[in-house]
């Protein structure tokens, strides 16, 4: 048995110690040294169970009958196996790391050549992300393959843990989907000012990921608004081309007359540095209201500009007619008093 194994052993080695000692003592004390640690060695071991003694308690609570020689083979074998696991473990780590490092070397490769293309830089983030998710994601079932787990039963349990996952979060799955949209028909892309129809957020494109897109307001702030309503909602894009048309509404009395108010404003225009002057540029009557003749200027500017050139256009109009001794009317009431 197991236990009668150690004691043999630790005796003997008691024995041999005292033996060793008793070149320098007397002999007569040595072998009571010996027969001392010998029987300690056995009252301490006598207390521990033997084998049977461990196969009839785990038969009991198992309800099975447990074989005392099976149970000490186990116990023979089981450093060794503990042994192989543990560096199976090690190598399966290693190799875990490995895979990751290479997966990061293989974006940074697709990265770069996407860059070289002059690919969109939303795109470019969507296809690296994807693919290092998707490259960890192998690196995992292998490895877990490699410590005997079986790969079919992993990828079926990741499949329904995914149905399941995939109806508890129907409004984040909404939100990669409109992701995907937003990045393959692409009706906006980074460093463009764009306007949501629905709840009124506007801002320059700062960001466009999976789930959500950043805008920057002029004031700098930053709106997070989920790709899910960008896909399914109208939206204006007033970056989308390079230049953009300016359009200022002025109010002149009817007193004045159109041509001379028109030739104050064309001068306007035309001292403006944002106004494209290789473009049509249009000072027309557009409306007559209750109290002014609404007079319209049109020119066209840079995209990127437009509100630096409708405020430098607002004041320089503003000044004309200062100058000119136009005066622009607003709303009042005028009162008549009749004698009866």
């Amino acid at each position: 048995m197991l236990y009668n194994f150690l004691i043999n052993t630790f005796a003997g080695a008691a024995l041999s110690g005292s033996a060793a000692s008793a070149a320098t003592v007397n002999s007569d004390a040595a072998a009571n040294s010996a027969a001392t640690a010998s029987t300690a060695l056995q009252e301490t071991i006598d207390v521990l169970p033997s084998t049977e003694a461990a196969a009839e308690t785990l038969t009991k609570i198992s309800g099975t009958e447990v074989d005392p020689s099976a149970l000490e083979k186990f116990m023979t074998e089981l450093p060794d196996k503990a042994l192989n696991f543990g560096i199976k473990v090690l190598i399966a780590l290693v190799f875990l790391l490995i895979c990751w490092k290479l997966s990061n070397l293989i974006v940074k490769a697709i990265r770069k050549s996407m860059e070289k293309a002059r690919s969109d830089e939303s795109i470019i983030h969507f296809v690296c992300k994807f693919i290092e998710v998707g490259l960890k994601f192998l690196s995992i079932v292998l490895v877990a393959a490699s410590l005997g787990f079986n790969s079919a039963s992993i990828v079926a349990l990741l499949g329904s843990a995914g149905v399941a996952i995939g109806l508890a979060v129907q409004g984040t799955l909404s939100n990669l989907a409109g992701g995907v949209m937003i990045l393959l028909v692409k009706p906006f892309k980074l460093g463009d000012y764009i306007i949501e129809d629905s709840h009124g957020h506007e801002g320059t494109v700062k960001e466009i990921s999976l789930f959500t897109t950043k805008l920057i307001t002029p004031d700098n702030r930053v709106i997070v608004i989920p790709n899910g309503d960008l896909s399914n909602t109208s939206l204006t894009n007033s970056t989308g081309n390079k230049v953009r048309l300016l359009q200022v509404f002025v109010g002149v009395p009817y007193s004045e007359s159109t041509n001379k108010v028109r030739s104050v404003l064309e001068g306007a225009m035309n001292s403006s540095k944002y106004a494209l002057k290789d473009r049509e540029m249009l000072v027309v009557v557009n409306d007559f209201k209750d109290s002014y003749i609404e007079m319209q200027l049109r020119c066209w500017v840079k995209s990127y500009e437009f509100l630096a050139s409708k405020w430098d256009l607002n004041e320089r109009v503003k000044n004309a007619l200062d100058e000119a001794g136009i005066e622009i009317p607003f709303n009042q009431v005028d009162v008549h008093m009749k004698q009866g």
